[in-house]
């Protein structure tokens, strides 16, 4: 990459390569599901209860496109960048039952620095489909790792599961905690103590 690539702004616009949801058929197959499960549909407050359904579960399996935003790192700073608690939304795949929490997204940064806010949103656009916890982890991560190139990469994601809280187990309040480290933040011991330091001063 040229001095003068380097010196600009860089937009990367993230797009889901999924299809609009058919909310008809959507509601047709809730109609079907509740019927099954005896839920009577002809009663007032009910009767447009699938239609809620398909509607509520297309919004939040809509996964939104953005733009990751980098810029040169003209103070060549070398430091950790962290945000923490950033909210986490998602659906179980095994239950499509919802999963919600924060997520602690770090990077020590190389070339290049991403806009804070990008970094919110790389998490949501990941989290907005059936996902499995650790999977998510993982997708963050290695997203930043390659789009970014920074000397490392950790994400801490905390959510608590309501396919374990409300049903099975019923295991209230308990919390699911995944990781993810590339990089310097993966093999140098410092390096990781000290994100695993601060993203466990900003849990609640």
């Amino acid at each position: 990459m040229s001095e003068r690539a380097l010196e600009q702004p860089a937009r990367l616009r993230v797009v889901h390569d999924g299809t609009a949801p058919d909310l008809v058929a959507a509601e047709e197959a809730a109609a079907a599901f509740m019927t099954a499960l005896r839920i009577p549909l002809d009663e007032p407050d009910l009767a447009d209860t699938p239609r809620r359904l398909a509607h509520a579960y297309a919004e939040l399996l809509a996964v939104p496109e953005y733009d990751f935003t980098t810029f040169p790192n003209a103070e060549r700073y070398d430091e950790l960048v962290l945000v923490q608690d950033i909210p986490v939304q998602s659906v179980c795949e095994h239950h499509l039952l919802p999963f919600r929490g924060v997520a602690h997204v770090g990077y020590l940064p190389a070339a290049r620095i991403v806009g804070l806010s990008k970094l919110a949103r790389t998490v949501d656009h990941f989290a907005r489909r059936p996902q499995t916890q650790e999977r998510l982890t993982m997708q963050i991560a290695r997203h930043l790792d390659e789009k970014l190139s920074p000397r490392g990469v950790g994400v801490v994601v905390e959510a608590e599961h309501t396919c374990m809280t409300l049903r099975g187990a019923r295991a209230h309040d308990t919390r699911t905690v995944t990781s993810s480290m590339l990089g310097h933040l993966r093999d140098e011991p410092a390096a990781r103590a000290e994100f695993l330091s601060l993203t466990n001063r900003g849990s609640r």
